[in-house]
C-alpha cells in the first residue's frame, strides 16, 4: 500500500529466490496467452521502440460487485473497516493500486522497466458518503519512462459512465494491445484462451514440479509501486520520481494507533480523505 510495504515485498522476493521458493501474486495477464504471445513479439521489436502508451481502468463503483458491507450490530469500528477494506487506502492502496495495477503492469512489461516519474490529479467527487471510507473515485496520471516514452493512465469508479478497461503501447513501427498488433508487422492472436486465473496457478505448479519455481515478486512489486507513485502524485500535486518512492520515501499508511496498539477488533481511528493536491510528499 506504500513504499515502506513495497520494500518489504522486494526483500521477501529476494529471500524466496535464495530459498528456491515460488511467488505468484495475481497479475493474471502475465499468464494470459493473448498477452504472453503479444509480449514475445513486442520484445522482439515488432513495433519498434516504444514511444507512448495508455492504460485505463474506468468502470463503476466496486459496491456494484458486492464490496460494501453495511455495519452490523456488534461490529467494532475496526471490524467494520476491515470488512470494507476496499474503501480505505491503508488497506487497499486506493483503487488505482488495488485495481488499475493490472493495466500498469502490462505497460511496464511491454516497456521492460517501471517509469521514472509520475504527475497526476485525482479526487473524490461522486462517492463522497462516509461509507466509502477515504479513497478517491478518479485518477489521471502521466507517467514518463527512461527512454522518453510517455504513458497516459486513467482510473475511474463512477456509475453510469463509459467503461474502458484496456492498455496499449505505441512504437515507431506500430501499435500493440491485448492480442493484436497493427502496423508493419500486423498480427492477431487466434490461439486458445484458457482462463488466466486458473492458468497462473497451473504455471506456478508446473514451475515447482520442474524445480524452477516462478518468482514474480519483483514485477508485481514494481507494478504496485508504479500505481502507488501515481496515487502519491495525485494526493500531493507534486511530480514524484521512481528513485524517491523506491529508496527515500518513508510513507507508511498504517494508522499510528494501529501500529502502536496492534491489530485488535476494537476502536479504529478516523482516516479522512486526502486533500486533493495538498497532501505532504513523505
Amino acid at each position: 500500500m506504500d513504499p515502506v510495504g513495497i520494500r518489504s515485498i522486494l526483500a521477501s522476493g529476494e529471500l524466496a529466490a535464495r530459498k528456491g521458493l515460488g511467488i505468484v501474486a495475481g497479475t493474471q495477464r502475465r499468464h494470459q496467452y493473448a498477452y504472453t504471445e503479444l509480449m514475445k513479439r513486442v520484445h522482439d521489436g515488432a513495433i519498434g521502440e516504444i514511444v507512448a502508451g495508455e492504460a485505463y481502468w474506468n468502470g463503476p463503483c466496486v459496491r456494484t460487485y458486492g464490496f460494501y458491507h453495511p455495519r452490523q450490530s456488534g461490529w467494532t469500528d475496526f471490524e467494520y473497516m476491515l470488512r470494507n477494506w476496499y474503501f480505505y487506502a491503508w488497506l487497499s492502496g486506493d483503487h488505482i493500486v488495488e485495481q488499475h495495477v493490472h493495466n500498469l503492469d502490462v505497460v511496464n512489461w511491454a516497456i521492460g522497466a517501471p517509469p521514472v516519474e509520475a504527475v497526476g490529479v485525482g479526487g473524490r467527487q461522486w462517492r463522497v458518503e462516509p461509507e466509502y471510507g477515504n479513497i478517491y473515485d478518479h485518477f489521471g496520471v502521466r507517467y514518463r519512462y527512461a527512454n522518453g516514452a510517455v504513458v497516459v493512465s486513467t482510473a475511474r469508479q463512477i456509475n453510469d459512465t463509459q467503461p474502458l478497461v484496456t492498455e496499449g503501447v505505441i512504437g515507431t513501427r506500430g501499435r500493440a494491445s491485448a492480442g493484436q498488433i497493427s502496423g508493419a508487422n500486423a498480427w492477431r492472436y487466434d490461439g486458445p484462451h484458457p482462463n488466466p486465473y486458473e492458468q497462473e496457478h497451473a504455471d506456478l505448479i508446473t514451475s515447482i514440479r520442474a524445480g524452477q519455481p516462478l518468482n514474480e515478486a519483483r514485477p508485481v512489486a514494481e507494478a504496485t509501486l508504479t500505481a502507488i507513485m501515481g496515487r502519491m502524485a495525485a494526493y500531493t500535486g507534486q511530480a514524484v520520481s521512481w528513485e524517491f518512492v523506491l529508496r527515500e520515501s518513508e510513507l507508511d499508511l498504517t494508522p499510528p494507533e494501529i501500529k502502536e496498539g496492534g491489530y485488535k477488533l476494537g476502536p479504529a481511528p478516523r482516516v479522512p480523505p486526502p486533500a486533493s493536491g495538498r497532501e505532504e510528499l513523505v
